[in-house]
């Protein structure tokens, strides 16, 4: 076995402006030991809708998602057991302390997908418009005009925000998906299968992204779940993992048990079940904070 090496730590800004830890080893792991494959994350649509293709629809926050946040913690976790297996534990609180900072942006992304973020921020906003209020009724007292007119001003703004973020909150709390975790589904347009391995409440992703995506144009629109899914590669060798509005998926008409190839699964699922589904492992659910899915068993037949 090759002696274990600690990471040489980097920083990279991702597309939303995060700065991430990164190790050039985990990005190596997963992109060069699939060499034929590209790691790229796009909209669906490509032949009914004018000027959407694979390339320009590319989906940066659903492949960071998938790389830079979930395989580099599970990477992280195995390494620091390795680091422990060989009582190597200096090295083993380094990556500790890395695997944290990991774990504090997941919980993060983790409440933003739970909405939890946008009712931290209606109240928060609630809190300052009372303050405002307090200060306005001081200004008009005290008669000044031309401050109590800016207080007003900010008042209006932030209660219009808030009102956005509770509206936004209420959604994530609302949701109701029709696809769940390690779900087969087959894509409504051009039929090939994929392998469900995340969701929003929402689509998620930015409004200039959205308008190049054209999802004005969908009849739901973008206030409906959008899923992360693993695209089988004998179907499309160059898309591994799309971003989709749930009303473009389909589930088969009959249990597919048949084969689905893909590099992310071994990582993601521990297998394919009795339905021909696959089992999320328990890192993925407790991401999507969603329980285990449990096959029901049919009855006994008498006859």
């Amino acid at each position: 076995m090759a002696p274990f090496e600690p990471f040489k730590r980097s920083q990279i800004t991702s597309s939303t402006g995060r700065n991430l830890v990164w190790n050039n080893s985990v990005q190596s792991l997963f992109l060069t030991r699939h060499s034929g494959f590209r790691a790229e994350a796009a909209w669906m649509f490509r032949g009914g809708e004018q000027g959407l293709d694979v390339s320009s629809e590319h989906s940066e926050s659903a492949n960071e998602d998938i790389l830079m946040f979930f395989f580099f913690q599970l990477d992280l976790a195995t390494r620091v057991q390795y680091a422990l297996n060989m009582e190597q534990y200096d090295i083993a609180k380094q990556l500790r302390n890395k695997l944290a900072e990991v774990e504090e942006e997941v919980i993060k992304q983790q409440q933003s997908k739970r909405g939890l973020s946008s009712k931290s921020e209606a109240q928060d906003k609630a809190i300052s418009i009372i303050r405002l209020h307090s200060d306005l009724q001081n200004a008009i007292e005290n008669e000044h005009y031309a401050l109590a007119a800016e207080l007003r001003d900010e008042i209006s703004k932030l209660e219009a925000e808030s009102l956005a973020a509770s509206a936004k909150a209420l959604a994530h709390e609302n949701a109701q998906y029709a696809f769940r975790l390690g779900q087969k589904v087959r894509h409504k347009k051009f039929g090939y299968k994929a392998v469900i391995c995340g969701m929003d409440p929402v689509c998620s992703e930015s409004s200039s992204w959205m308008e190049n995506a054209q999802v004005k144009k969908l009849s739901r629109g973008s206030a409906q779940p959008f899923y992360q899914v693993l695209v089988d590669v004998h179907a499309e060798p160059n898309l591994l993992v799309a971003y989709v509005p749930e009303e473009n998926l389909l589930t088969p008409d009959k249990p597919d048990k048949g084969r689905f190839d893909h590099p992310y699964i071994s990582f993601l699922f521990y297998g394919m079940d009795s339905a021909g589904d696959f089992i999320p492992i328990k890192q993925l659910r407790e991401k999507y904070n969603k329980p285990r899915h449990e096959i029901p068993i049919d009855p006994p037949n008498d006859e």
